[in-house]
């Protein structure tokens, strides 16, 4: 993607890899808006970022997401790039009875948030002369973490999704790329600087080189052995991965 002169809306961009993301491009010069749940963090991102702005949005709500988008569409005639980045990820137990609840949680965050978004702006985004859409996966959605069963698989559907939407807009102005972040330091289970985490400024930095390309997948190269997974032997990749993190549990 062009990393200039583009208007840009990013969700769950109050903290972590979306805030990264936000103040990089902003940066850059782009016109920015973030979106968040919470108006408060909303004002403390913006007041750092003099000319950024924001909007509320609980991406888990259709009638958040419809309303966010009229209001980005009448607001933000320019906007060509859309980055889907809210998300949340809870532990979970695959061997005994699950939280129906958080299960929802999880799925209509992660990969319904994301869907529900972009067909909001999806019409809007094809008007444009050109237009990105970018899908934040994980590295998870290749080699699952078994103590996050549901979240990986969330980011497993949004990658099959992502191609599938690439495919279907590959006549049009619009272009999708996908970040898989590996574990970056980040507050999305628990920022405790654990030194198996990769630090929040090295991997923007990477994401932002990467998604200055043309290529489809934004990749940083630490996360690479877990991308190229081993396909149909992929069930000995996953058990030593989650044997490892048994055995070296990540911090609560």
């Amino acid at each position: 993607m062009q990393l200039t002169g583009n208007t840009i809306f990013i969700t769950g961009a109050t903290s972590g890899i979306g805030r990264g993301l936000a103040e990089a491009f902003h940066k850059l010069g782009n016109k920015v808006i973030i979106a968040g749940r919470r108006k408060a963090l909303l004002d403390q991102v913006t007041a750092a970022n003099p000319g950024m702005t924001g909007i509320e949005l609980d991406i888990a709500d259709p009638a958040s997401i419809q309303a966010a988008a009229e209001r980005l569409v009448a607001g933000n005639p320019t906007l060509n790039v859309l980055i889907n980045n809210a998300g949340i990820m809870p532990f979970d137990d695959a061997s005994g009875p699950m939280d129906d609840v958080q299960a929802q949680s999880i799925i209509a965050t992660n990969l319904l948030g994301p869907i529900r978004m972009t067909s909001a702006l999806i019409e809007h985004l094809k008007a444009q002369p050109r237009s990105v859409i970018v899908n934040n996966t994980s590295v998870l959605a290749y080699t699952p973490l078994a103590n996050t069963a549901v979240y990986s698989a969330s980011k497993a559907a949004l990658h099959s999704y992502t191609l599938s939407q690439r495919f279907m807009l590959r006549n049009t102005s619009v272009a999708v790329q996908e970040i898989a972040p590996p574990w970056v330091n980040t507050d999305l289970i628990k920022k405790g600087d654990d030194p198996r985490a990769m630090p929040l400024d090295a991997f923007i930095e990477q994401t932002m080189a990467a998604l200055g390309t043309d290529a489809e997948e934004a990749i940083v190269e630490s996360a690479r052995p877990m991308r190229d997974n081993a396909g149909p032997k992929e069930h000995a990749l996953v058990m030593g991965f989650n044997s490892y993190i048994a055995e070296n549990p990540i911090p609560v």
